[in-house]
């Protein structure tokens, strides 16, 4: 094509030109890929972090504080509500509860769970720093913390009390695991038995509620929804999103902000292209002229400029993909904690990376239409008057 053959030769023309718009471009779309991975690594981290290992719904006896049977029918009924129900699990937990550790007691959080459903939401199994998950019902497994406070370790007794019933019933569990979720509550609080051991010491069938983990976080409280709508009001369905107003709140502005950062970015690189193919247009206008004056037409002198846009989109995009791509890699290999692991895993997504080359490309496009427009306005009269 005519007007293509002349985009090229005159971008290899003035090739330092070319390199620094293409430059430009390349890093404009470097930052966009980057940000974009960042702020996606933050947001999955602070999630992770903060509800990863925790309930995302939970289905609780409409009074709450009550507990109610919980079988398997109707386990299978609420997980066949919705496919993107991933894990549930049902808990019966002491409202206080304390050990004797001697000179003191030390309030805990006793809870009973059936682990191999319980792992699925909580992967006690991975926080596991020594021992093993309980095999049987008089085992038990506490906190890194908690069991600093009793100098205890696998294989120690201790002596759980709950003072809620006449006369306050009182168990000797053994300590087959220690576990670190990282979280001072959960470290100092808990002690996790088997369900039959929760209920066996609460004296009592039922349980306090199930617990579920679905696929799309931020798609809780639709679920949460239907599946209040199929329980009806005997059970209160309460999700994630009603409790953290605040981390929402936080996530929103991440967003923003990523957004701002990436329209600045944008609007330098339109600005850029736009400024440099405007005074091309000024260098190129004797070249133009004598186009014209062979019989170029006012829409082939502005698609020059246009293929030229497209051409500096396409290489910035392809090159910057790679630079964001590089930025992105280099960040988890050196921005590290102390035992080595990255402070942040940085989340490449493959849309992001394609709508990021497709706005440098269409950036470059609209970027070259002032451009083009004064190429077709050009008079071969002028440029001849001018020399």
């Amino acid at each position: 094509m005519f007007t293509l053959n002349v985009a090229v030769r005159f971008l290899l023309k003035s090739r330092l030109q070319t390199f620094f718009i293409a430059s430009g471009i390349a890093i404009g779309v470097g930052v966009l890929v980057f940000v974009g991975a960042l702020i996606t690594g933050l947001q999955e981290d602070l999630i992770d972090t903060t509800i990863g290992n925790s309930a995302h719904i939970t289905v609780l006896d409409e009074k709450r504080n009550e507990r109610f049977e919980a079988d398997e029918t109707l386990l299978a009924n609420i997980i066949s509500t919705d496919e993107r129900i991933i894990a549930a699990s049902r808990v019966i937990e002491s409202g206080s509860a304390f050990i004797d550790s001697g000179d003191t007691t030390d309030p805990v959080l006793f809870r009973g769970v059936i682990f191999d459903d319980a792992n699925a939401i909580y992967q006690f199994d991975e926080k596991l720093v020594d021992g093993n998950l309980p095999s049987s019902n008089d085992e038990v497994i506490i906190g890194v913390t908690l069991a600093s406070f009793l100098e205890v370790s696998v294989g120690d007794p201790i002596d759980v009390t709950v003072p809620s019933g006449f006369p306050p019933a009182n168990e000797t569990y053994t300590v087959s695991g220690i576990f670190d979720f990282g979280s001072a509550q959960v470290n100092t609080r808990w002690v996790v038995a088997s369900l039959t051991a929760g209920q066996s010491l609460l004296e009592t069938h039922g349980v306090d509620a199930i617990e579920f983990q679905v696929s799309d976080v931020f798609m809780s409280d639709a679920i949460a929804s239907a599946l209040q709508t199929k329980l009806g009001d005997n059970y209160r369905v309460e999700e994630w999103q009603q409790s953290n107003q605040e981390l929402l709140s936080g996530l929103e502005g991440q967003s923003i902000s990523g957004i701002m950062i990436q329209a600045f970015v944008l609007v330098s690189v339109v600005l850029g292209i736009a400024s440099v193919l405007a005074i091309s247009v000024m260098q190129k206008s004797s070249q133009l002229g004598i186009l014209k004056a062979m019989g170029a037409t006012d829409q082939q002198s502005s698609l020059i400029f246009l293929f030229q846009g497209i051409i500096l989109g396409l290489l910035g995009a392809v090159f910057g993909v790679i630079i964001g791509i590089a930025l992105s890699t280099g960040f988890t290999m050196f921005a590290l904690n102390p035992d080595g692991t990255p402070i942040l895993e940085i989340i490449v997504r493959i849309e992001m990376v394609i709508f990021s080359a497709f706005i440098a490309v269409l950036a470059s496009m609209i970027a070259s239409l002032i451009p083009a427009r004064r190429s077709a306005r050009l008079s071969v009269i002028e440029v001849i008057r001018n020399g």
